[in-house]
């Protein structure tokens, strides 16, 4: 929070771009995250810092989780089914060799009836994340500025 209260853009800007990384980091393009937010603000001239420090909110420990969620709960709101023995293929997949072609190819099969759910369930989740951060970050980066002003009395006010 404390980065956001001092990129130079006007709150409302700056948490755009916050929100904007927010969507891209719980995006379903992993391992892009990166290189789509900084190829997004320099499109856009939006603020690299507060677009980055969106994309890096979706943490390590939250990306299992949060894939996992979001697309199980797509496939349910889509009636796409897996079968029943699904997670005991997984696990006899995962104890294979992961550097083997076969391995790739079996897992492909595995997962191919959950691609459109991932991808249609982490986008629904990124958009309402995107929202969500921008919603707080906005009211909260102006109150932290307003603060920082009150300790220096010699502060511009900020623009809107």
């Amino acid at each position: 929070m404390e980065a956001l209260l001092r990129v130079g853009d006007s709150p409302r800007r700056t948490a755009l771009a916050f929100a904007v990384g927010v969507f891209i980091g719980f995006s379903p393009v992993l391992g892009l995250h990166t290189l789509i937010a900084l190829a997004v603000a320099f499109l856009f001239g939006l603020n690299r810092v507060a677009v980055i420090l969106g994309v890096y909110s979706n943490l390590p420990w939250l990306i299992g989780p949060y894939y996992t969620l979001t697309t199980a709960a797509a496939a349910k709101a889509f009636g796409v089914a897996l079968p029943p023995s699904f997670a005991r293929q997984l696990a006899g997949l995962l104890a294979r060799p992961s550097l083997r072609a076969a391995f790739w190819t079996d897992l492909g099969a595995l997962a191919a009836p959950l691609a459109w759910p991932f991808v249609l369930g982490s986008l629904a989740g990124a958009t309402a994340l995107g929202a969500l951060a921008y919603a707080v970050a906005r009211p909260s980066i102006e109150a932290g500025r307003r603060r920082r002003a009150l300790r220096r009395p010699d502060a511009l006010p900020e623009a809107r």
